[in-house]
């Protein structure tokens, strides 16, 4: 699955990794159900409605766009530890290549991919962490099949980044509710990666 980021990329989506239709169309994001599309022009992210096919238009708004590990498959049970080490390496080079201000990971299971050593619940919104310079934002898994925040929650989580990305104005903590989204959407086993690699946790930042 080819990245779709230029320089002076502000925010970098990231994705666990493609599902087989995108892998089968070209393009990110490209379930059926998937409402991110739809997301990033209801909370204004977009000035105009898109869809998959349009996400080679991103860096057009300031966004970049790729995957944790560049795999497809039907589901993330059969991603392997090795995989998820080598994708953290390479997405810390993209973000040293690319220096976005934020990094948005599209889904819980997305920042537990990067972030192995985190223990307990995880909020959407700004996170502690960081990659290099750029903040981190966690954004719900935008499947259809994802039970664990409702439509509004999800544009709550959607209006917030651009919020953060326009004034730096207080930012959206949802409280966590980790029932495994993933397990809803196109797995129905949480993936455990193995030990960081090449990506460390970073000091709190004030927001």
């Amino acid at each position: 699955m080819r990245d779709r980021i230029r320089p002076g990329v502000r925010t970098l989506f990231v994705g666990i990794n493609p599902g087989v239709r995108s892998a089968l169309t070209g393009h990110h994001f490209a379930g059926f159900s998937n409402r991110f599309w739809k997301l990033l022009y209801d909370s204004r992210l977009v000035a105009e409605p898109i869809t998959f096919q349009d996400d080679d238009r991103l860096p057009d708004w300031g966004f970049g766009i790729t995957n944790l590990v560049s795999r497809a498959t039907p589901g993330i049970d059969t991603l392997r530890p090795h995989e998820y080490v080598e994708g953290r390496k390479k997405l810390a080079a993209k973000v040293r290549r690319f220096r976005p201000p934020v990094v948005a990971l599209v889904g819980v299971t997305v920042f537990r991919a990067m972030f192995p050593d985190h223990t307990g619940p995880v909020a959407l919104g700004l996170q502690e962490q960081t990659l290099g310079e750029a903040a981190v934002f966690v954004l719900p898994n935008t499947s259809g099949r994802n039970a664990n925040f409702s439509c509004a929650e999800m544009l709550a989580a959607f209006r917030s980044l651009r919020r953060w990305r326009r004034r730096g104005a207080p930012v959206y903590r949802a409280p966590s509710r980790e029932v495994n989204e993933h397990a809803a959407s196109r797995s129905s086993t949480r993936p455990r990666p193995a030990a960081a690699g090449g990506v460390r946790r970073s000091r709190s930042r004030a927001r």
